[in-house]
């Protein structure tokens, strides 16, 4: 898919204003939810004896047109929030570049939620789902169970069985070769925000070529499978070497599979691959060099699993079915 660095200032422009009341609307708690429909019912049930027998006139026009909007939002609430958003679809806001080009930050995707009711997500999938605590990257994102409350949006890679690995940046499922259509290496140019990137453009060929290539697997390192990420200098490493450029970060893992001892780290090395396990899955960002994904936090529960992107919904100019 080509990039065209123009729509991303109309995108902005458009969801900016609508963000944080659309993306609040579709995360209104079930709770108060009920409760509004309560108070609406309540309200319609007063004011309706004073309409039913009542000759028209100004004051009924008023109640009855009064009493059908009340109607119309207690079914919404109902119909919506009650039936169709948790066993149907659900609106999403896309908040990183993790996933671009496909999606850009600040869209608004459909997800569909019943599909995964009835089936299992499948390779190359858009999927949203909420990650495992070692995803953790900002205060806040943990519950008091310590478990995330934020949904990430991201590729399924690995289904269970799959045996993945990165070899020096390409991808191999089962041991053959993955032509990864979607993937891209960027670099933000929203130089005003680089902690929260807004703005990508592709890579050219001599760039990439000054890139530190990782490879990645999943062993079983200490009774349990775990993420390795590992180069020429080193392997889950607290501090990992840049070998080319100065400006990357060849790979980040999260704290509970950082191996600090460089012996260790070599055992691990050579470790063989190991299988996704039984109900579980791989997420990767198509971004994949400005995405912090399954290579570093680990594995998906198949009950964390929300739903597959369908498609971008808003702004206007970038609707599109995901793929």
């Amino acid at each position: 898919m080509p990039f065209d660095s123009s729509l991303l200032p109309l995108a902005q422009a458009q969801s900016g204003g609508t963000r944080e009341i659309v993306d609040n609307l579709a995360r209104t708690p079930l709770s108060q939810v009920v409760t509004f429909v309560v108070i609406l019912t309540v309200i319609r049930v007063v004011i309706y004896p004073f309409i039913r027998n009542r000759k028209s006139g100004p004051i009924t026009t008023v109640g009855r047109g009064l009493n059908e909007m009340l109607d119309a939002f207690i079914y919404a609430g109902v119909f919506v929030f009650m039936l169709i958003r948790p066993f149907g679809v659900q609106a999403f806001l896309i908040p990183s570049g993790s996933m671009w080009p496909a999606l850009y930050v600040n869209d608004f995707i459909v997800a569909n939620k019943a599909v995964y009711r009835y089936s299992d997500p499948k390779v190359n999938d858009i999927v949203v789902f909420r990650p495992p605590a070692t995803a953790q990257v900002e205060p806040g994102q943990l519950d008091a169970d310590g478990q995330m409350k934020v949904d990430f949006i991201k590729r399924c890679i690995g289904t269970p069985g799959d045996v993945i690995e990165v070899k020096k940046g390409v991808l191999y499922r089962n041991g053959q070769p993955v032509d990864e259509t979607y993937k891209a290496y960027s670099e933000c140019t929203d130089e005003s925000r680089q902690a929260e990137c807004q703005q990508f453009r592709m890579l050219t060929a001599d760039e990439k070529s000054h890139l530190t290539m990782t490879s990645f697997k999943l062993i079983k390192y200490k009774d349990k499978v775990i993420p390795l990420n590992y180069d020429d200098s080193d392997a889950n490493s607290p501090s990992p070497q840049r070998q080319y450029s100065e400006r990357e970060q060849p790979y980040h893992v999260a704290a509970p599979f950082e191996i600090p001892d460089p012996d260790e780290e070599r055992r691990a090395e050579a470790l063989p691959a190991v299988a996704v396990p039984k109900g579980m899955y791989l997420m990767m960002g198509d971004n994949r060099n400005n995405s912090y994904d399954g290579r570093g936090w680990g594995l998906v529960p198949r009950e964390q699993i929300i739903g597959r992107a369908e498609f971008v919904w808003w702004p206007l100019s970038r609707i599109h079915r995901t793929r």
